[in-house]
Protein backbone atom coordinates (compact mmCIF):
# COMPACT_ATOMS: atom_id res chain seq x y z
CA UNK A 1 0.00 0.00 0.00
CA UNK A 2 2.93 2.20 -0.17
CA UNK A 3 3.43 2.81 3.68
CA UNK A 4 7.49 3.00 4.42
CA UNK A 5 8.33 2.53 7.97
CA UNK A 6 8.40 6.41 8.84
CA UNK A 7 4.58 6.78 7.70
CA UNK A 8 3.66 3.08 9.66
CA UNK A 9 5.07 4.23 12.86
CA UNK A 10 2.78 7.67 12.45
CA UNK A 11 -0.15 5.16 11.67
CA UNK A 12 0.02 3.16 14.49
CA UNK A 13 0.46 6.35 16.45
CA UNK A 14 -2.72 7.83 15.53
CA UNK A 15 -4.10 4.43 16.35
CA UNK A 16 -3.17 3.96 19.92
CA UNK A 17 -4.07 7.94 20.06
CA UNK A 18 -8.11 7.56 18.67
CA UNK A 19 -8.26 4.98 21.24
CA UNK A 20 -6.30 6.56 23.97
CA UNK A 21 -8.55 10.41 23.24
CA UNK A 22 -11.64 8.37 22.46
CA UNK A 23 -13.32 9.53 25.82
CA UNK A 24 -12.07 11.96 25.95
CA UNK A 25 -13.65 13.58 22.81
CA UNK A 26 -16.75 12.11 23.75
CA UNK A 27 -16.49 14.49 27.13
CA UNK A 28 -15.76 17.53 24.03
CA UNK A 29 -18.94 16.33 21.50
CA UNK A 30 -21.06 16.01 25.12
CA UNK A 31 -20.16 19.90 26.24
CA UNK A 32 -20.86 21.07 22.84
CA UNK A 33 -24.67 19.04 23.05
CA UNK A 34 -25.06 20.57 26.16
CA UNK A 35 -24.41 23.50 25.43
CA UNK A 36 -26.67 23.33 22.27
CA UNK A 37 -29.54 22.39 25.05
CA UNK A 38 -28.81 24.40 27.87
CA UNK A 39 -32.35 25.91 28.15
CA UNK A 40 -33.48 22.28 28.30
CA UNK A 41 -34.53 21.02 31.58
CA UNK A 42 -31.24 19.55 33.24
CA UNK A 43 -32.72 15.68 33.56
CA UNK A 44 -33.68 15.52 29.59
CA UNK A 45 -30.33 16.98 28.98
CA UNK A 46 -28.52 14.23 30.83
CA UNK A 47 -30.66 11.64 29.35
CA UNK A 48 -29.58 12.39 25.45
CA UNK A 49 -26.31 12.93 26.72
CA UNK A 50 -26.62 9.32 28.28
CA UNK A 51 -27.54 8.14 24.91
CA UNK A 52 -25.09 9.75 22.97
CA UNK A 53 -21.95 8.94 25.39
CA UNK A 54 -21.08 5.47 23.29
CA UNK A 55 -21.83 6.94 19.71
CA UNK A 56 -19.35 9.65 20.46
CA UNK A 57 -16.63 7.81 21.56
CA UNK A 58 -15.75 6.96 17.70
CA UNK A 59 -15.03 10.86 16.95
CA UNK A 60 -11.14 10.19 17.72
CA UNK A 61 -11.40 7.28 15.27
CA UNK A 62 -13.17 9.44 12.52
CA UNK A 63 -10.45 11.87 12.80
CA UNK A 64 -7.40 9.70 13.06
CA UNK A 65 -8.86 8.09 9.81
CA UNK A 66 -9.23 11.55 7.98
CA UNK A 67 -5.86 12.52 9.29
CA UNK A 68 -4.17 9.37 8.02
CA UNK A 69 -6.20 9.09 4.52
CA UNK A 70 -5.19 13.45 4.00
CA UNK A 71 -1.86 13.60 5.08
CA UNK A 72 -0.41 10.32 5.80
CA UNK A 73 -0.90 7.88 3.22
CA UNK A 74 -0.23 9.03 -0.64
CA UNK A 75 -0.64 5.79 -2.16
CA UNK A 76 -4.22 5.86 -4.20
CA UNK A 77 -5.42 2.43 -3.23
CA UNK A 78 -4.33 2.64 0.64
CA UNK A 79 -5.74 6.81 0.76
CA UNK A 80 -8.92 5.84 -0.75
CA UNK A 81 -9.15 2.84 1.32
CA UNK A 82 -8.65 4.71 4.49
CA UNK A 83 -11.00 7.84 3.13
CA UNK A 84 -13.86 5.96 2.29
CA UNK A 85 -13.94 3.77 5.87
CA UNK A 86 -13.72 7.01 7.17
CA UNK A 87 -16.61 8.12 5.58
CA UNK A 88 -18.74 5.05 6.17
CA UNK A 89 -18.01 5.57 10.05
CA UNK A 90 -19.14 9.03 9.91
CA UNK A 91 -22.40 7.28 8.58
CA UNK A 92 -22.43 5.16 11.15
CA UNK A 93 -21.60 6.99 14.07
CA UNK A 94 -24.86 9.64 12.48
CA UNK A 95 -26.78 7.30 12.78
CA UNK A 96 -26.00 5.65 15.65
CA UNK A 97 -26.19 8.58 17.20
CA UNK A 98 -29.69 9.54 16.20
CA UNK A 99 -31.47 5.89 17.10
CA UNK A 100 -29.86 6.23 20.62
CA UNK A 101 -31.74 9.56 21.37
CA UNK A 102 -34.92 8.83 19.78
CA UNK A 103 -36.31 6.92 23.48
CA UNK A 104 -35.70 10.45 25.22
CA UNK A 105 -36.99 12.39 22.90
CA UNK A 106 -40.02 10.67 22.88
CA UNK A 107 -40.13 10.51 26.64
CA UNK A 108 -40.00 14.09 26.19
CA UNK A 109 -43.07 14.05 24.28
CA UNK A 110 -44.39 12.61 26.85
CA UNK A 111 -44.00 15.21 29.73
CA UNK A 112 -45.29 17.24 27.35
CA UNK A 113 -48.30 15.66 26.69
CA UNK A 114 -49.83 13.44 29.12
CA UNK A 115 -52.34 12.05 26.23
CA UNK A 116 -49.39 10.07 25.12
CA UNK A 117 -49.78 6.62 27.16
CA UNK A 118 -46.97 3.92 27.70
CA UNK A 119 -48.46 2.06 24.60
CA UNK A 120 -48.42 4.74 22.34
CA UNK A 121 -44.48 5.89 23.36
CA UNK A 122 -43.50 2.15 22.63
CA UNK A 123 -44.90 1.90 19.63
CA UNK A 124 -43.57 5.58 18.33
CA UNK A 125 -39.98 4.47 19.64
CA UNK A 126 -40.32 1.66 17.51
CA UNK A 127 -41.80 3.20 14.29
CA UNK A 128 -39.08 5.84 14.73
CA UNK A 129 -36.29 3.64 14.55
CA UNK A 130 -37.32 1.48 11.96
CA UNK A 131 -37.75 4.75 9.78
CA UNK A 132 -34.03 5.82 10.80
CA UNK A 133 -32.43 2.56 9.45
CA UNK A 134 -34.18 3.24 6.63
CA UNK A 135 -32.44 6.50 5.67
CA UNK A 136 -29.49 4.03 5.07
CA UNK A 137 -29.84 4.73 1.07
CA UNK A 138 -28.16 7.65 1.95
CA UNK A 139 -25.23 5.68 2.14
CA UNK A 140 -25.32 6.07 -1.72
CA UNK A 141 -23.66 9.56 -1.39
CA UNK A 142 -20.81 8.06 0.69
CA UNK A 143 -20.05 5.52 -1.86
CA UNK A 144 -21.77 2.44 -0.43
CA UNK A 145 -24.13 1.13 -3.48
CA UNK A 146 -27.58 0.27 -1.60
CA UNK A 147 -29.16 -0.41 -5.15
CA UNK A 148 -28.42 -4.00 -5.63
CA UNK A 149 -29.96 -4.88 -1.97
CA UNK A 150 -33.23 -2.74 -2.56
CA UNK A 151 -33.74 -4.49 -5.80
CA UNK A 152 -33.05 -7.95 -3.81
CA UNK A 153 -35.53 -6.49 -1.54
CA UNK A 154 -38.01 -6.21 -5.09
CA UNK A 155 -37.84 -9.88 -6.27
CA UNK A 156 -39.06 -10.89 -3.26
CA UNK A 157 -41.64 -8.73 -2.70
CA UNK A 158 -44.63 -10.42 -3.88
CA UNK A 159 -43.86 -13.57 -2.72
CA UNK A 160 -43.35 -11.78 0.93
CA UNK A 161 -46.48 -10.08 0.35
CA UNK A 162 -48.49 -13.48 0.04
CA UNK A 163 -46.80 -14.27 3.06
CA UNK A 164 -47.11 -11.67 4.93
CA UNK A 165 -50.75 -10.61 4.65
CA UNK A 166 -51.31 -11.67 8.32
CA UNK A 167 -48.77 -10.05 9.83
CA UNK A 168 -49.35 -6.68 8.04
CA UNK A 169 -52.91 -7.53 9.22
CA UNK A 170 -52.38 -7.65 12.92
CA UNK A 171 -50.09 -4.44 12.46
CA UNK A 172 -52.26 -2.24 11.70
CA UNK A 173 -54.81 -3.77 14.23
CA UNK A 174 -51.79 -2.79 16.49
CA UNK A 175 -51.67 0.74 15.22
CA UNK A 176 -55.23 1.51 15.74
CA UNK A 177 -55.48 -0.55 18.97
CA UNK A 178 -53.44 2.16 20.08
CA UNK A 179 -54.19 5.42 18.57
CA UNK A 180 -57.90 5.05 19.57
CA UNK A 181 -57.04 4.03 23.08
CA UNK A 182 -59.22 1.02 22.97
CA UNK A 183 -57.52 0.20 26.24
CA UNK A 184 -53.98 0.44 27.91
CA UNK A 185 -51.87 -2.07 30.31
CA UNK A 186 -53.65 -2.71 33.09
CA UNK A 187 -56.60 -2.38 31.66
CA UNK A 188 -59.43 -5.09 32.54
CA UNK A 189 -60.91 -6.22 28.92
CA UNK A 190 -63.29 -8.59 27.88
CA UNK A 191 -63.21 -9.45 23.81
CA UNK A 192 -66.44 -11.67 23.02
CA UNK A 193 -65.60 -14.78 21.83
CA UNK A 194 -62.21 -14.58 22.31
CA UNK A 195 -60.51 -13.81 25.54
CA UNK A 196 -61.15 -11.84 29.14
CA UNK A 197 -58.30 -10.82 31.23
CA UNK A 198 -55.91 -7.99 32.54
CA UNK A 199 -54.08 -6.80 29.77
CA UNK A 200 -50.26 -6.77 30.09
CA UNK A 201 -48.41 -5.77 27.20
CA UNK A 202 -49.51 -4.21 23.49
CA UNK A 203 -47.08 -5.15 20.45
CA UNK A 204 -47.04 -4.62 16.81
CA UNK A 205 -47.72 -7.97 16.11
CA UNK A 206 -50.05 -9.68 19.49
CA UNK A 207 -51.47 -8.74 22.47
CA UNK A 208 -50.39 -10.55 26.09
CA UNK A 209 -53.98 -10.76 28.41
CA UNK A 210 -53.66 -12.08 31.78
CA UNK A 211 -57.09 -14.10 31.92
CA UNK A 212 -58.00 -14.82 35.92
CA UNK A 213 -56.72 -18.08 35.99
CA UNK A 214 -53.27 -16.23 35.74
CA UNK A 215 -52.11 -17.86 32.27
CA UNK A 216 -51.15 -15.26 29.87
CA UNK A 217 -52.75 -15.37 26.40
CA UNK A 218 -51.41 -14.09 23.40
CA UNK A 219 -53.71 -12.10 20.82
CA UNK A 220 -53.28 -11.36 17.37
CA UNK A 221 -54.33 -7.57 16.95
CA UNK A 222 -56.57 -8.42 14.21
CA UNK A 223 -58.93 -10.39 16.63
CA UNK A 224 -58.73 -7.28 18.95
CA UNK A 225 -59.74 -4.72 16.14
CA UNK A 226 -62.28 -6.84 14.31
CA UNK A 227 -64.37 -7.99 17.42
CA UNK A 228 -66.44 -6.24 20.11
CA UNK A 229 -63.96 -4.99 23.09
CA UNK A 230 -65.42 -3.79 27.07
CA UNK A 231 -63.14 -2.14 28.92
CA UNK A 232 -64.30 -2.48 32.42
CA UNK A 233 -61.42 -0.22 33.09
CA UNK A 234 -62.91 2.72 31.23
CA UNK A 235 -66.51 2.23 33.77
CA UNK A 236 -67.03 5.78 35.59
CA UNK A 237 -69.88 3.60 38.16
CA UNK A 238 -70.62 -0.09 38.51
CA UNK A 239 -74.51 -1.27 38.29
CA UNK A 240 -76.37 -3.35 40.11
CA UNK A 241 -79.43 -4.81 38.22
CA UNK A 242 -81.70 -6.90 39.49
CA UNK A 243 -85.54 -8.50 39.61
CA UNK A 244 -86.69 -9.18 43.43
CA UNK A 245 -89.72 -11.77 43.04
CA UNK A 246 -92.47 -11.29 45.86
CA UNK A 247 -95.00 -13.70 46.28
CA UNK A 248 -98.51 -12.74 45.04
CA UNK A 249 -99.89 -12.55 48.47
CA UNK A 250 -98.02 -8.99 49.28
CA UNK A 251 -100.17 -6.41 48.99
CA UNK A 252 -100.11 -3.04 47.48
CA UNK A 253 -99.28 -1.45 50.89
CA UNK A 254 -96.68 -3.67 51.42
CA UNK A 255 -95.02 -3.48 47.97
CA UNK A 256 -94.88 0.52 48.74
CA UNK A 257 -93.55 -0.04 51.44
CA UNK A 258 -90.86 -2.44 50.67
CA UNK A 259 -90.02 0.04 47.52
CA UNK A 260 -89.90 3.08 49.20
CA UNK A 261 -87.48 1.29 51.96
CA UNK A 262 -84.98 -0.02 49.56
CA UNK A 263 -85.11 3.32 47.58
CA UNK A 264 -84.39 5.08 50.74
CA UNK A 265 -81.33 2.82 51.39
CA UNK A 266 -79.80 2.78 48.16
CA UNK A 267 -80.75 7.07 48.05
CA UNK A 268 -79.02 7.97 51.38
CA UNK A 269 -76.11 5.85 51.69
CA UNK A 270 -72.70 7.24 50.59
CA UNK A 271 -71.81 3.72 48.26
CA UNK A 272 -74.20 4.77 46.01
CA UNK A 273 -74.02 7.20 42.42
CA UNK A 274 -76.91 9.89 42.57
CA UNK A 275 -75.96 11.94 39.15
CA UNK A 276 -78.33 12.25 36.95
CA UNK A 277 -77.16 10.08 34.71
CA UNK A 278 -76.85 6.82 37.15
CA UNK A 279 -80.13 7.95 39.09
CA UNK A 280 -81.24 4.54 41.18
CA UNK A 281 -84.57 3.32 40.20
CA UNK A 282 -86.99 1.10 42.40
CA UNK A 283 -90.56 0.12 40.52
CA UNK A 284 -92.45 -2.40 40.82
CA UNK A 285 -92.39 -4.01 37.27
CA UNK A 286 -94.23 -6.72 36.20
CA UNK A 287 -96.64 -9.51 37.12
CA UNK A 288 -94.51 -12.68 36.53
CA UNK A 289 -95.61 -16.65 36.47
CA UNK A 290 -95.07 -17.07 39.70
CA UNK A 291 -94.04 -13.58 41.62
CA UNK A 292 -94.27 -9.89 41.74
CA UNK A 293 -91.44 -8.43 40.23
CA UNK A 294 -89.77 -5.54 42.20
CA UNK A 295 -86.74 -3.95 39.92
CA UNK A 296 -83.93 -2.95 41.75
CA UNK A 297 -81.44 -0.63 39.39
CA UNK A 298 -78.30 1.50 40.82
CA UNK A 299 -74.93 2.21 40.36
CA UNK A 300 -71.67 2.28 43.09
CA UNK A 301 -69.51 4.77 43.05
CA UNK A 302 -66.81 2.26 43.42
CA UNK A 303 -65.70 0.01 40.09
CA UNK A 304 -63.51 -2.02 41.83
CA UNK A 305 -64.38 -5.65 42.06
CA UNK A 306 -64.09 -6.71 45.65
CA UNK A 307 -65.44 -3.51 46.91
CA UNK A 308 -68.56 -3.72 44.50
CA UNK A 309 -69.10 -7.25 45.80
CA UNK A 310 -69.20 -6.16 49.27
CA UNK A 311 -71.89 -3.29 48.42
CA UNK A 312 -73.90 -5.41 46.53
CA UNK A 313 -73.94 -7.83 49.37
CA UNK A 314 -74.96 -5.31 52.30
CA UNK A 315 -77.68 -4.36 50.11
CA UNK A 316 -79.05 -7.87 49.23
CA UNK A 317 -78.84 -8.36 52.96
CA UNK A 318 -80.65 -4.73 53.44
CA UNK A 319 -83.52 -5.94 51.12
CA UNK A 320 -83.91 -9.10 53.15
CA UNK A 321 -84.45 -7.71 56.27
CA UNK A 322 -87.13 -4.92 54.68
CA UNK A 323 -88.96 -7.83 52.83
CA UNK A 324 -89.34 -9.53 56.21
CA UNK A 325 -90.42 -6.72 58.10
CA UNK A 326 -92.67 -5.37 55.73
CA UNK A 327 -94.61 -9.31 56.12
CA UNK A 328 -93.91 -10.21 52.49
CA UNK A 329 -91.39 -13.12 51.39
CA UNK A 330 -89.70 -13.84 48.35
CA UNK A 331 -91.58 -16.04 45.84
CA UNK A 332 -90.22 -19.38 43.85
CA UNK A 333 -90.81 -21.14 40.81
CA UNK A 334 -94.31 -23.08 41.36
CA UNK A 335 -97.01 -23.93 39.16
CA UNK A 336 -100.64 -24.54 40.69
CA UNK A 337 -102.67 -27.95 39.36
CA UNK A 338 -106.55 -27.40 38.89
CA UNK A 339 -108.43 -30.75 38.40
CA UNK A 340 -112.58 -30.36 37.35
CA UNK A 341 -113.41 -33.87 38.08
CA UNK A 342 -112.29 -37.22 39.27
CA UNK A 343 -112.64 -41.01 38.56
CA UNK A 344 -115.96 -42.15 40.38
CA UNK A 345 -114.65 -44.34 43.87
CA UNK A 346 -111.13 -42.32 44.17
CA UNK A 347 -112.32 -40.17 46.60
CA UNK A 348 -113.52 -43.15 48.76
CA UNK A 349 -110.11 -44.72 48.61
CA UNK A 350 -110.45 -47.05 45.65
CA UNK A 351 -108.59 -47.62 42.59
CA UNK A 352 -110.44 -47.90 39.05
CA UNK A 353 -110.45 -51.47 37.52
CA UNK A 354 -107.59 -51.79 34.60
CA UNK A 355 -105.12 -49.79 36.33
CA UNK A 356 -102.87 -52.41 37.60
CA UNK A 357 -104.21 -51.48 41.22
CA UNK A 358 -106.09 -53.54 44.18
CA UNK A 359 -109.48 -52.70 45.74
CA UNK A 360 -108.61 -50.50 49.19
Amino acid sequence: MGIDLGRLVVVVALVLAALILRKAAARLLALAAGRLMRRQPADQRQAVLTALALPAQLLSSVVALLVLGEFVLESPPGKDLVLDLAKSLIVFQIYWGIYAVISPLVQRINHRSTAASQSMLGLATTVARVLVLGLATLLDIWGIKVGPILAGFGLVGAAVALGAQNLFKNLFGGIFIIAEKRFEIGDWIRVDGVVEGTVEFIGLRTTRIRRFDLAPEFVPNSALSDNQVTNFQKMTYRQISWMIGLTYDTTPAQLQRIQSEIAAYIRTGDDFALTPDAAPLVYVDSFGDSAINLMVYCFTRTTDWESWLKIKEALLLRIMDIVTAAGSGFAFPSQSLYVESLPAGLMQGKVPPGDGGNDK
